[in-house]
């Protein structure tokens, strides 16, 4: 492993590594060891919408969680399934947002060229409600990982949603990755990516059929290298990534073709090395992240921030500004 790599591991939580084991949301709030010490520095965000509180999850019978934000409204791991959010509508159009994936899931996990089962949002969780309303949900496999693997979802206001990833290392774990999957409606067809272009900077790029059919944006050619490490090849569903130009910031789009609705998901560059999707109008209508990619020694911990914002009429340079603060 590079050296840029294993330099991303060195963030240290003020508050110590153990607090994972009981209360992951103090731990990460106060900056759980990040793959990059520059991720201790990201703020909650912009708070444009004043001092209201955030909404918050409510138990349902089943195991899931229901959510009314006042704009959003659906369920959180309705079933004790670990979809992310499902059923999710915008209230005020009445348009449906989630497809029957859910949004904001680890999907496929992966230390290298090794991938641990199909998916971990097969795979039985436990979860509780947080003093805040925040959810906290731990992943629990049918078969033996070398890691914990646990995450916060907490609404940051009406139309926006932080995901909070943290890992403990029981063996050591090379160029760790959670893969961070939200599947859209069929309505939000059109995906877009934050790159570098070439001769105008950056911008947010179609992902248009010409260019490929699954496509995915590295961070940088140390990120580059851990796509092409093999863990892509493994089995079930292997994928055969079509790169973009690198990322002017892991941000990804897709816009609701019979509305102004957008959808942006985003996180800290030091947090995530990739961001990928399919091509418009591919049936899967998904984004994703893909978090950490660094290597974590056995006994240590690492965690990543993520984001789901939904808006109306949003522009390119909306995006992108929402996206500046966020990371300021």
């Amino acid at each position: 492993m590079s050296n840029s790599m294993t330099d991303r591991q060195q963030g240290v939580s003020p508050e110590g590594i153990p607090a994972f084991g009981n209360h992951l949301l103090r731990a990460m709030s106060a900056g759980l060891a990040l793959c990059a010490a520059a991720s201790l520095v990201v703020a909650r965000a912009d708070d444009t919408d004043g001092p209201a509180p955030a909404p918050a999850f409510t138990p349902s019978d089943d195991g899931g969680y229901a959510f009314d934000t006042g704009v959003l409204e659906g369920r959180l791991n309705a079933g004790g399934r670990a979809l992310g959010l499902t059923g999710v509508v915008h209230k005020p159009t009445g348009r449906p947002l989630a497809g029957g994936l859910g949004l904001m899931h680890p999907y496929r996990i992966f230390s290298g060229s090794r991938r641990f089962g199909d998916g971990a949002r097969d795979w039985k969780t436990a979860s509780r409600v947080l003093d805040d309303g925040a959810v906290e949900v731990r992943w629990e496999p049918p078969f033996d990982v070398p890691f914990e693997l646990r995450a916060v979802y907490r609404w940051h206001n009406a139309t926006t949603l932080d995901v909070l990833i943290g890992v403990r290392a029981v063996d050591e774990l090379p160029a760790f990755e959670v893969f961070l999957a939200s599947y859209f409606d069929a309505g939000f067809a059109e995906p877009f990516v934050y790159v570098e272009d070439p001769d105008d900077g950056p911008a947010l790029l179609l992902g248009e059929r010409a260019l490929g059919h699954w496509l995915m944006a590295p961070r940088d050619d140390a990120a580059v290298a851990m796509i092409q490490d093999g863990r892509w090849r493994a089995q079930p569903h292997p994928v055969d990534w079509t790169l973009l130009p690198p990322l002017a910031g892991p941000v990804a789009v897709r816009r609701d073709r019979h509305s102004d609705l957008v959808a942006v998901v985003m996180a800290p560059e030091a947090d995530c090395f990739a961001v990928s999707t399919p091509y418009a109008g591919e049936g899967h209508y998904s984004l994703y992240l893909s978090l950490l990619g660094c290597d974590i020694a056995a006994g240590g911990q690492a965690g990543a921030r993520a984001r789901l914002m939904i808006g109306t009429g949003l522009t390119d340079a909306d995006i992108a500004d929402h996206y500046r603060r966020y990371t300021q």
